[in-house]
């Protein structure tokens, strides 16, 4: 494995224990061998059997059927508790080092991910990563053990059986495996490239179908989707051959085993017994049960390298993780916010926005969808950086600030952050940890979600399974606002917080956040807000973008 490959690189996230893994190895070398050693004496059971010797004569090889054929199974649940185990605390503990970079790190690697790619790459990602330890490191070593040890019994009784065996035992456990990742590969890239055009051009049609027909290109959009979609089947298609032959050649390396074998047996039939040459001719058969994973262990190899590789995207190197040298508890004064900067992306749409925000200040910030309210707000919170200019916290620039600190006193909440599948109490606890259940209640009741609450089996220790699926849109949006209220920051950035709220409740709620009567939050609070439209009712600061 190359210095630079994606999985040497993560193995510091998953962190395995050598004797675990070594324990898994052994175990499964051990359920097959039982399976090899079970071939064997069957084999020579039979044919001995056939001989009809005294009863006697076979006691022992009855009671060695029976006992490999008992251990096969006890060992191999054993090596999958043991692989299984291995592979979960490996997950746990990749999950434990990435919240980690994430907490101590920049906090534009997380900002600039939609919170559905971030746990998709916290949850799929690690899982995938994990699987490396169960369906292919644990498989290769197995094979490569048995693979010697069936070799070698074979070549002490014939070596041309043992030549032919050990060339099959190559193909089809180097040859075949090395297709297959191949393919799995080329399946990788044919998504890569054609599925996005694919889906476009088909999103493009459904969504834009009347418009298009007006302008008489909705035929030549759908022709192209069709185009699209045949380049994305003939990709598949041709990725999909060199997995065809890899499942094949196993198959076709058992029967060249088999059949070299039985051109051996046949030339020794002079010289041995026959109980030898049945075990010559069955041994092959089982010495491929532990060849026949390394396929699928190939594959698994390309899964999870594509997962390292975009979980070490997520995270920083061990060694350039920010670690603050900076001893503040928390940025000091009185946490005015200033700002001067050039906000947006780079090749898209940018607003010169000029702030000076006293404590306790209120500003709606107001435009259509896409001119960058969103990217603003984050700009203001130190998530991302700004084109030019800079932001201050009490004449302090925020890259002075140790990040945990500063998200303590300048938070961002978006409108599409997290809902966790846990209890209602921890989905708040996100914001404040210390919260006493009162408290809790109070935050639920004042942004209109104490009726439902109230409706919940177990109050604040109800599951929400599911995440958001378990809720509504406004029901979301609501616990999501319940977090802002409970958030110690002296300034609160929110994104959208009354999106998927009828009218009434959407006017009543930027009421209590800006306007003078200031309901939900204390007043010597800052609070800027983004929201597509401000009610005519509301007096405060507004920021037109776009």
């Amino acid at each position: 494995m190359r210095r630079s490959d994606p999985l040497r690189l993560a193995a510091g996230l998953l962190r395995p224990r050598l004797p675990r893994v070594l324990a898994a190895i052994a175990l499964g070398v051990l359920s097959l061998g039982s399976a090899l050693a079970l071939a064997g004496v069957s084999a020579w059971l039979i044919t001995r059997a056939w001989q009809m010797p005294p009863v006697l004569d076979l006691s022992v090889a009855v009671v060695a059927v029976r006992t490999f054929a008992i251990s096969r199974g006890v060992l191999h649940y054993c090596e999958r508790l043991a692989s299984h185990d291995t592979a979960l605390r490996a997950a746990g503990e990749a999950r434990v080092q990435i919240y980690r970079r994430l907490a101590h790190g920049p906090a534009t690697t997380a900002a600039a991910l939609h919170s559905g790619e971030l746990v998709a790459r916290v949850g799929a990602d690690v899982d995938e990563l994990a699987e490396v330890l169960v369906r292919a490191i644990v498989p290769i070593g197995v094979a490569a053990v048995l693979a010697l040890a069936a070799t070698a019994t074979v070549a002490a009784i014939s070596v041309p059986a043992g030549i032919v065996l050990a060339t099959c035992l190559l193909v089809a456990g180097i040859a075949a495996p090395w297709l297959a990742g191949r393919a799995a590969a080329a399946q990788e890239e044919a998504a890569r490239q054609h599925h996005s055009d694919r889906d476009i051009s088909a999103m493009l049609a459904l969504e834009h179908a009347p418009e298009l027909r007006v302008a008489g290109a909705l035929p030549g959009v759908i022709a192209e989707s069709r185009l699209r979609q045949h380049a994305w089947s003939d990709a598949l298609d041709a990725a999909a051959r060199p997995a065809a032959i890899a499942e094949a050649m196993p198959t076709a390396a058992i029967g060249a085993s088999v059949l070299g074998a039985v051109v051996a047996g046949i030339a020794l039939a002079p010289a041995v017994a026959p109980t030898t040459l049945a075990v010559l001719m069955l041994l092959p058969l089982s010495a491929f049960e532990a060849i026949t994973p390394l396929p699928a262990a190939a594959v698994q190899l390309v899964r999870s390298r594509i997962s390292a590789r975009r979980l070490l995207e997520l995270t920083a190197p061990q060694g350039t993780v920010k670690t603050s040298t900076r001893h503040l508890t928390r940025p000091s004064g009185t946490g005015r916010l200033t700002a001067e900067v050039v906000s947006g992306h780079a090749g898209a749409v940018s607003h010169r926005v000029t702030l000076d925000l006293e404590p306790g200040s209120r500003l709606a910030v107001t435009g259509a969808s896409g001119s960058g309210k969103t990217t603003l707000l984050m700009t203001l919170a130190g998530l991302v950086p700004a084109l030019a200019g800079r932001v201050l916290l009490d004449g302090t620039g925020l890259g002075q600030f140790d990040d945990d600190e500063l998200h303590r006193t300048v938070s961002f909440f978006a409108e599409d952050a997290h809902v966790f599948a846990t209890t209602v109490r921890d989905n708040l606890l996100v914001a404040r940890g210390d919260c006493g259940d009162d408290e809790l209640t109070a935050a639920l009741g004042a942004v209109g979600l104490g009726p439902w609450l109230a409706s919940l089996p177990e109050g604040l220790s109800t599951v929400l399974t599911g995440g958001a699926q378990a809720v509504s849109a406004g029901q979301r949006r609501r616990l999501l606002l319940a977090r802002a209220v409970l958030s110690p920051a002296r300034v609160v950035l929110l994104d959208e917080p009354t999106e998927h709220l009828d009218a009434s409740d959407a006017e009543q709620i930027l009421l209590d956040l800006l306007g003078p009567t200031r309901g939900l939050m204390p007043p010597h609070k800052t609070i800027v807000v983004a929201t597509h439209h401000l009610p005519n009712g509301i007096r405060c600061d507004r920021l037109q973008i776009g």
